[in-house]
């Protein structure tokens, strides 16, 4: 058995468990091979030992155990100047997660699932015992791998306090799937999603937007659509594929521009199917922030979102693609700001940005969030 290294915490997070307490099960992607993904490249698939876990759950138990005991900011300073010296990642993660109510909890690498589910509901049941506060324990998960679990076990991870599962479906058109390399098949993503659903698990779906290119795009747009359909997620979340300028993901790949998403975005919602799903774009990439609401009832709402920016004339579109990757615009609200406004034309025109350039420019602005 390898030795204990402390406390982990692996590379990345759902935006929505900004704050959840993260515990490593497993060193980056046993995958690893998704043509898109560049976050585990270089990067060697490990598993964690249960023990090895529950010693970061220890950790966390013991500071949380001592931050309990403060009554202050000042306190809380006093008690983790000791702390920090002693396991500054775990500390950090602690006080973190007590600052924020210690109701969520978050397993990483990419697919917590691939252990053996004795070892998942051990886990489970052990921060359910360490820590009585918890409401939702969440994990990404890779359709291959839940598509081969026994229903049984998925039921038992449901009773040891999983709650939900984030699943990259990316696609559900099979040609897009095999040329990023995804390892997985339209009906392994229904055939996953559904084992997820009759277990009572929330799921967490999400789409990548653009992912075809010019030539597959609307194939992805109605797979896709046509598979979450089958599946009734309860949440869709929407990741725009951001690549560096020039770079293919596939022969014969062409990159679609933010208008090409944006008819690609609308013709997938416009046939969805689905009920009680909330489709959500809660990432710095996607360009319509309210893009966002409860299907079927804000179907229109969110449609004539997409309307409103594809009915722009060129030089507003070019602005508000602009002000909402350098961060100014939080919505096309904004164009209506005087001042906002004021600000974008000025980095507009000092930087000789027009309605042909810009998807040059906003790709290399992108970089930062990839």
């Amino acid at each position: 058995m390898s030795d204990y290294w402390g406390f982990e915490l692996g590379p990345i997070r759902p935006p929505s468990e900004a704050y959840s307490l993260l515990i490593r099960i497993t060193r980056n992607c046993h995958w690893n091979r998704c043509t898109f993904c560049p976050v585990y490249k270089e990067r060697e698939y490990s598993r964690r030992s249960v023990n090895h876990i529950k010693r970061d759950i220890d950790s966390i138990s013991r500071y949380i155990d001592q931050l309990n005991t403060t009554d202050s900011e000042e306190e809380i300073m006093e008690v983790g100047t000791k702390l920090y010296a002693t396991d500054p990642q775990a500390y950090r993660s602690a006080l973190l997660w007590f600052r924020n109510g210690m109701k969520s909890v978050f397993l990483q690498d990419a697919d917590s699932l691939i252990i053996p589910p004795s070892d998942i509901i051990e886990i489970l049941r052990y921060l359910r015992e360490r820590f009585r506060s918890i409401e939702r324990v969440t994990s990404y998960a890779r359709s291959s791998t839940v598509a081969k679990i026994k229903d049984e076990d998925i039921r038992d991870f449901a009773k040891a306090g999983l709650n939900r599962l984030h699943i990259g479906m990316e696609s559900g058109s099979d040609e897009v799937l095999k040329r990023v390399r995804k390892g997985a098949t339209k009906k392994m993503h229904i055939t996953a999603g559904q084992k997820v659903k009759t277990a009572g698990i929330e799921l967490s779906e999400y789409v990548m937007p653009g992912l075809g290119g010019l030539k597959l795009s609307r194939n992805h747009a109605m797979e896709t659509a046509d598979a979450l359909s089958q599946i009734n997620p309860d949440f869709i979340r929407l990741r725009p594929l951001a690549l560096p300028q020039g770079k293919s993901i596939f022969a014969g790949f062409e990159k679609c521009s933010d208008l090409d998403v944006m008819h690609e975005l609308r013709l997938f919602i416009e046939n969805l199917d689905v009920n009680d799903t909330r489709i959500v774009s809660d990432h710095i990439l996607n360009l319509l922030p309210e893009v966002d609401g409860q299907l079927p009832e804000d179907k229109t709402a969110i449609l004539n979102v997409i309307d409103q920016f594809l009915n722009l004339e060129p030089v507003s579109q070019t602005l508000y693609q602009l002000g909402r990757r350098i961060g100014i615009f939080q919505g096309l609200k904004d164009l209506n700001d005087a001042q906002k406004m004021t600000r974008v034309e000025k980095i507009y025109l000092s930087q000789g940005v027009t309605p042909e350039n810009i998807d040059a420019i906003t790709s290399q602005l992108m970089q930062r969030f990839i």
